[in-house]
């Protein structure tokens, strides 16, 4: 006689018995079976998309391309090093670091670690300098930063909240991030949460057909952005979709009203579906310099900021600012922005970023 449905099997070293459960309990185990399923399927995407970060090195060497040059000093001062030299080749060295925005904080304590080492006679050579001082950059975005990869929860849909001042690049970030995923087989669906700026929908619109992803919009123009993030998590799990991607309106970081209603927004998510936003990324302009990290502190008090998005490496972006905000605030850069194109939202490396500003 076959067994009834809430009867399940299992192997036991003497041969095949049966577990003989309630309906709700076996309810419960298919649902902790979907949800392993899914968490499987994030921490794959996730890992997946990390690891293709060394896919366009050039595009971040030309980016960061200012900072190089700025640094190519360097080379010049560590060539023809030698110990009596010690102090004034630091004393430039700090200057170097100063004027590519790695901020006094930063500069202080890598000279002075580098001056240490010199000291105890563990750097002999220009070479064994050049590398320590790579060695300690890459350290701090390693150690404050932690880990790079989404974050991305265990059950669909993920939420991924972006957030930023005005003009930073949210948008087209967005619209890129989902161009990403669309590239891994995921099912995007888009929230048109900057309900102010006019042109923003319209933007997101594009975005939405550019990458064959659905779009949640404010279809009588007069609702509140939460309320249109809340309708898009709602259809993200009817509909069965993998990742929404909310965008928010853009707010300067001293606008404390506007950032109010980011807290709303991720209230309402967190109503929507338990655990939402998995993700709230701050986009970062990268020719802001050291400018961009009292924003980061701003919407990281307000929100909660879990990652960054450091766009508009144009050849003009100061890359030492990106190692100050990751040492101060311990939250990774999770993305960077290379170029113009779709497929130019390039998962940030810290190897490879290290390797982009020094000559």
């Amino acid at each position: 006689m076959a067994a009834p449905s809430h009867v399940l099997p299992f192997l036991s070293p003497t041969g095949t018995a049966s577990v003989r459960l309630s309906p709700g309990r076996r309810a419960g185990l298919l649902r902790c079976s979907a949800a392993a399923g899914q968490a499987g399927f994030f921490t794959r995407l996730g890992r997946l998309i990390k690891e293709k970060a060394k896919s366009d090195v050039e595009k971040l060497f030309s980016g960061f391309s200012k900072t190089r040059e700025n640094l190519s000093v360097v080379d010049e001062l560590l060539t023809y090093w030698n110990l009596e030299d010690t102090d004034r080749v630091l004393d430039e060295l700090e200057e170097a670091l100063l004027v590519s925005d790695f901020g006094p904080k930063i500069s202080f304590r890598i000279v002075d670690t580098l001056r240490e080492q010199i000291r105890d006679g563990k750097l002999k050579s220009g070479s064994e300098i050049k590398a320590t001082l790579k060695r300690c950059i890459l350290e701090l975005l390693t150690s404050k930063g932690g880990n790079s990869e989404l974050k991305l929860g265990f059950r669909k849909p993920a939420v991924i909240m972006i957030v930023g001042v005005n003009g930073g690049g949210k948008t087209t970030s967005l619209g890129k991030l989902a161009y990403r995923f669309k590239n891994e087989g995921v099912k995007v669906l888009m929230a048109a949460g900057d309900t102010f700026r006019a042109a923003a929908r319209d933007q997101l619109e594009v975005w939405a057909e550019r990458t064959g992803s659905e779009i949640v919009i404010d279809n009588d123009k007069k609702a509140q952005p939460p309320a249109v993030l809340s309708q898009a998590v709602k259809r993200g799990k009817r509909e069965g979709f993998d990742v929404v991607l909310c965008d928010t309106s853009g707010r300067l970081h001293t606008n404390y009203g506007l950032m109010e209603e980011l807290v709303s927004c991720k209230k309402v998510l967190a109503k929507s579906l338990p655990g939402a936003p998995n993700e709230i990324l701050l986009v970062l302009d990268g020719t802001t310099g050291l400018n961009m990290l009292q924003q980061a502190r701003e919407f990281n008090d307000v929100v909660g900021v879990t990652g960054f998005i450091l766009t508009k490496l144009d050849g003009t972006a100061r890359g030492g600012c990106v190692v100050s905000v990751v040492d101060e605030l311990g939250i990774p850069v999770k993305f960077v922005g290379v170029g113009e194109g779709m497929e130019d939202l390039q998962p940030f490396d810290a190897e490879a970023f290290v390797e982009a500003i020094f000559p």
